[in-house]
């Protein structure tokens, strides 16, 4: 049997350098990393066979799983070089606006969808979903009780899958537009 993406965790090595952190531009260093191609499945988490991403799971949910994948979640700014990379690409594919090829956001499925169902919006370095589908915790934390989320959602406006939006969720919210992504050391 054919093994798909979503049943078997491919790593892409994504080199490191320094992003040019969100609107402001500020210069961050990025490590060398290897990330999971698209957000975690079910299949690939041992939860069943399905390979449409993995929701519903609060933040230490999600740094636990990271961590049985053997690596730990993104920090926001180590999702946005990925999904810039160093010519700062507006969208994760580039600087065209998302159309119903490249992402799942509102006005397309209306619901998760299988990942890499949308190669077309693939990142120049191979990683799929990182606009629309589920939005991504990451382990950087705002004021309160909560952590950054990146990448929009199957239910997010087009302005939410840009490189440079971040959205923040409470920590416990398990939400069914919320996935995982993991990175670790390359």
């Amino acid at each position: 049997m054919e093994m798909t993406p979503g049943h078997q965790v491919v790593w892409l090595p994504i080199r490191g350098g320094t992003c040019l952190f969100g609107d402001r531009q500020r210069r961050v260093a990025v490590p060398d990393l290897e990330w999971t191609a698209t957000p975690v499945t079910w299949a690939q988490a041992r939860q069943g066979s399905s390979a449409l991403p993995l929701t519903g799971l609060a933040h230490e949910e999600a740094v636990r799983l990271a961590a049985e994948l053997g690596g730990r979640l993104p920090r926001s700014s180590e999702w946005e070089w990925a999904a810039a990379g160093p010519d700062r690409r507006l969208y994760p594919w580039g600087d065209e606006e998302p159309g119903p090829v490249r992402a799942n956001l509102r006005g397309g499925a209306g619901r998760l969808t299988v990942v890499g169902t949308y190669p077309d919006g693939a990142t120049p370095t191979g990683l799929l979903d990182m606009g629309g589908t589920c939005w991504e915790w990451t382990s950087s934390p705002t004021i309160g009780d909560g952590y950054v989320i990146r990448g929009g959602s199957y239910n997010s406006l087009p302005l939410y899958a840009r490189c440079t939006f971040l959205n923040a969720a409470p920590a416990e919210l398990g939400s069914p537009g919320i996935g995982v992504r993991v990175v670790r050391a390359a």
